[in-house]
């Protein structure tokens, strides 16, 4: 099995949410809005188009032709606005299949991406785009199989709706939950389920309880969750490794650095994602089984044998 097909790993391109926010406080942790992409058993998988997509876009330039398949949780500007800069979009020879559940309103992924770059928006349209582009509309809870990959959704708790994915390849799985609100009483049937075992869990935590609290400027209502609501969903879930992701554009690099170590405190196994940020998912897998083992070991008879010996 080449190595390509033997890969799973995820990397970070857009971590932000809302707007972007380039400048000297977010240089660390990056001002790009969401993208990640995942290289899963040969296939390549793109999560959302924010500003982090234009960037993608310009290091996939050396690796042309494309066939490549992007999943929308949403429309919201954060979540597109990169798109129309996607330059691998504007290159015939490279394919595109690009998935998104119909809006409330009865929008589909492809009119959505389209309106955004009609006048007075943009300069020039979607249909200027030379790649080979298949707009699918997903329906929630539909799974879509790419090759050996199985991505799964479901609906997320957001203003005009969002939906997570969950991409699975043989007994790895990966969760990428953004944008989604937690309910005052209870966790999220539908982020559990998208968690489910998951190896690693990337989590919309704009916020802190602190802020999502706050009497002076609550955040209820504003569909975004917090990282002491990521901690409680990956424990009940038996999330192996979270994610913070989605960050608030208020918040500087001093700022995230508390995050990470707060969340640390209560989930050990986790990280706040950055730009550039690549988590290679089968041998964080391999080096947690290699550990489990050890730890059996050295509790074991084989420890205690080997001591008898030492001695």
């Amino acid at each position: 099995m080449s190595s390509v097909k033997n890969q799973f790993t995820i990397h970070f391109w857009g971590v932000r949410g809302s707007i972007a926010c380039p400048g000297a406080e977010t240089v660390r942790y990056g001002g790009n809005t969401s993208c990640v992409e995942m290289r899963v058993a040969g296939e390549r998988l793109i999560f959302d188009g924010g500003t982090g997509l234009r960037v993608l876009g310009q290091s996939l330039l050396r690796e042309m032709p494309l066939r490549i398949n992007m999943f929308f949780t949403h429309s919201h500007w954060d979540h597109i606005q990169g798109f129309p800069f996607f330059v691998p979009a504007f290159v015939k020879g490279n394919k595109f299949s690009i998935y998104g559940a119909i809006a409330p309103n009865g929008s589909t992924i492809e009119q959505r991406l389209n309106d955004q770059m009609l006048h007075p928006n943009f300069p020039v349209p979607l249909q200027i785009m030379g790649a080979d582009m298949n707009f699918c509309d997903l329906e929630i809870g539909e799974s879509v199989q790419v090759g050996d990959v199985l991505v799964e959704n479901a609906l997320l708790n957001h203003p005009g709706e969002s939906v997570g994915y969950r991409v699975n390849w043989g007994d790895r799985a990966v969760a990428y939950i953004t944008d989604t609100e937690h309910f005052p009483d209870r966790l999220d049937e539908n982020v559990l389920w998208l968690c489910r075992n998951a190896d690693v869990m990337i989590y919309d935590a704009t916020y802190t309880d602190e802020e999502y609290y706050s009497e002076k400027s609550s955040k209820v209502g504003w569909g975004h969750s917090t990282w002491q609501e990521a901690v409680k969903v990956a424990k009940a879930a038996n999330v192996k490794k979270v994610v913070i992701f989605h960050h608030d554009p208020l918040h500087s690099d001093e700022f995230m650095d508390r995050v990470q170590e707060d969340t640390r405190k209560h989930f050990p196994n986790s990280i706040v994602a950055y730009e550039g940020l690549e988590i290679d998912v089968l041998a964080e897998a391999a080096a947690s089984a290699a550990s489990a083992e050890s730890a059996d070991t050295t509790d074991g008879k084989p420890a205690a044998s080997q001591a008898s010996i030492s001695a």
